[in-house]
C-alpha cells in the first residue's frame, strides 16, 4: 500500500525498496511503501477516471455509483468482521491487469467486480441485475455459487423500488464466454484460482432506474445486499438461484484492457 492509500502490486525487492505495479501497469520502486494482510475480500469499483462507463440521461457516471456502492459493501463488510480491500479507492484509472494481477497476489476468498449495466432487450418484471461466474476455472462452481448468491440478494433489495425496469432476456446468474471458449471478462478470466464474480447491478441508462442510482440510500441499499450474498457465500452452504442459459456469444475473449491515456495517482 503506498503511502496515499493506493494498492498496488509488489514485483520485485531492491535493497530497502520494493519494486510495484502502479494502476497503470507502470514499474516503479518505493521505500515508503506498508506491507498489508491478504484481505479476504477484495472489491473492484468498475471503471474510474478518464473511464466514466455508462453515463445515465441525468449524466450520472457509472464509475462514480460503482465506487460508492463499492464503499457501501465494503463498509457492510468491515462491521462483519470480513477484511476487504478495494482495488482503487478513489476515482482514478487502473488496467484490468493492475486490478487482476493485484487480485491473484492476494489470492482473497472471494473478489466481486461491482459494475452498472447499459443497453438493455427492453421492459423487464423487475430489477434486470445479472451477475457473471467464471467457466474456465478450477473455481468456477464456487464463482456461480457466489454470482447466484449476489444475484438473489440485489434482486430482493432492489425489487421494492417501483420504478420501470429493465433487462436482458436472459437476465440473472450466468457465464459468458468468448469463441476460445475462455471467460470473457478479465477480471474473471485473469483470476483463475481466485473465485470471482461480476456483478451488473442495475441499469444506468434506463432515466427512472438512474435517478435511483443517484440517491445515497439506493446506494447503500445495493452495497448491503451485495456484502449480504458475500458473506452467505463465505458463512453458509447456500446454492444461489438466478441462473440462466449462458450468454452465447462468437466473439474473442476480451483483452487486457490497458488502453490509452492512462495516467496513475499520486502514490
Amino acid at each position: 500500500m503506498s503511502p496515499n492509500g493506493v494498492a498496488l502490486t509488489v514485483t520485485g525487492h531492491d535493497g530497502n525498496a520494493v519494486e510495484v505495479l502502479t494502476p497503470c501497469e507502470n514499474t516503479v520502486k518505493l521505500t515508503d511503501a506498508a506491507v498489508i494482510a491478504p484481505p479476504r475480500v477484495i472489491l473492484d469499483p468498475g471503471h474510474g477516471g478518464g473511464e466514466p462507463g455508462a453515463v445515465g440521461s441525468n449524466k450520472l457516471a457509472e464509475k462514480t455509483v460503482n465506487l460508492a456502492v463499492s464503499q457501501q459493501t465494503k463498509a457492510a463488510l468491515d462491521k462483519a468482521g470480513v477484511a476487504t480491500l478495494l482495488t482503487h479507492a478513489g476515482d482514478y484509472r487502473m488496467t484490468l491487469t493492475a486490478r487482476t494481477k493485484l487480485v491473484t497476489a492476494l489470492k482473497p476468498a472471494a473478489f466481486v467486480s461491482i459494475h452498472h449495466n447499459s443497453d438493455p432487450d427492453g421492459p423487464h418484471d423487475g430489477p434486470g441485475s445479472e451477475t457473471y461466474y467464471q467457466v474456465a476455472s478450477s473455481t468456477s462452481a464456487q464463482s456461480k455459487r457466489l454470482a447466484g448468491l449476489i444475484y438473489e440478494e440485489v434482486v430482493a433489495a432492489l425489487r421494492p423500488y417501483n420504478v420501470a425496469w429493465v433487462g436482458d432476456t436472459d437476465a440473472g446468474a450466468k457465464y459468458r464466454q468468448g469463441s476460445s471458449g475462455d471467460d470473457y471478462y478479465a477480471v474473471l478470466r485473469q483470476t483463475k484460482g481466485v473465485v470471482a464474480a461480476l456483478a451488473e447491478l442495475a441499469f444506468i441508462n434506463n432515466p427512472p432506474e438512474a435517478d435511483l442510482l443517484a440517491r445515497a440510500d439506493v446506494q447503500q441499499v445495493e452495497g448491503a445486499a451485495v456484502a449480504r450474498g458475500i458473506l452467505r457465500y463465505l458463512t453458509t452452504p447456500d446454492p444461489g438461484s438466478g441462473f440462466t442459459q449462458p450468454y452465447a456469444r462468437t466473439t474473442p475473449a476480451g483483452g487486457g484492457g490497458r488502453g490509452n491515456n492512462c495516467q496513475d495517482p499520486p502514490l
